[in-house]
């Protein structure tokens, strides 16, 4: 009896965390954006590595689309050539966070000061 109410457990287990990685691989990126800082608070890390995530977030300062440099808005344009900067932001690392729209979809991309883009979760 014991062995069968592991098995259902593991069982159960297993399916919550595929339904949650499919629901992940199909969200837009503003939504994996917004379930990534909504995730951050609720997992069970150390109060070190959330103030890290906190700091990330409040990190950025918003400037003018105008004020990017020149290398990321043409790398912007070679990657996405469809895509329009509606805003943007900049790190004391000299990071840019840029809110971009492609037809209906809403994301953030992230670049250095060089147009290299920068992967964050």
């Amino acid at each position: 009896m014991k062995k069968l109410i592991l098995s259902a457990a593991i069982v159960l287990g297993s399916l919550t965390a595929m339904n949650a990685q499919a629901q992940e691989e199909n969200a837009t990126p503003a939504e994996q954006t917004t379930q990534t800082e909504q995730a951050a608070p609720a997992a069970e890390a150390a109060p070190s590595e959330q103030a890290t995530v906190a700091q990330e977030v409040d990190a950025y300062t918003e400037i003018k689309t105008e004020e990017v440099p020149a290398a990321v808005t043409e790398a912007l344009k070679k990657a996405f050539p469809d895509a329009v900067l509606t805003k943007a932001s900049v790190n004391d690392k000299k990071e840019y966070q840029l809110e971009v729209k492609v037809d209906d979809k809403e994301g953030a991309l992230y670049a250095d000061e060089t147009g290299k883009w920068i992967e964050k979760n």
